[in-house]
């Protein structure tokens, strides 16, 4: 090998030396921020929950809101629950209407 053959091949070596190291350290940061990222995600959650919570307490704690959920736990729920049970019973006539 000549000379200029030689040359090129320590500056392609040390060019490929130098994107091998930049590149693990681009890696580790990236790394570094997905592991941010789910710990921002997590905490985005929980204050969602937390949220949530709140929410519901305040709706049972006010008059109208504790009122109305109960009326509807108590009275719709109900008539819902007791609809099916009523669709059962018409699925087993026959064609003319008896059994």
């Amino acid at each position: 090998m000549n000379i200029a053959e030689w040359i090129i091949v320590v500056i392609l070596s040390v060019t490929l030396f130098i994107f091998l190291i930049v590149g693990i350290i681009l890696m580790l940061k990236v790394f570094g921020l997905v592991d941010e990222a789910k710990k921002m995600i997590a905490k985005g959650q929980d204050i969602a929950d937390n949220a949530n919570g709140v929410v519901s307490n305040v709706k049972g704690m006010t008059s109208i809101g504790g009122a109305v959920e109960k009326l509807v736990d108590k009275y719709i729920n109900q008539k819902l629950k007791d609809e099916p049970k009523k669709e059962k019973k018409e699925d087993g006539e026959g064609k003319d209407g008896k059994k």
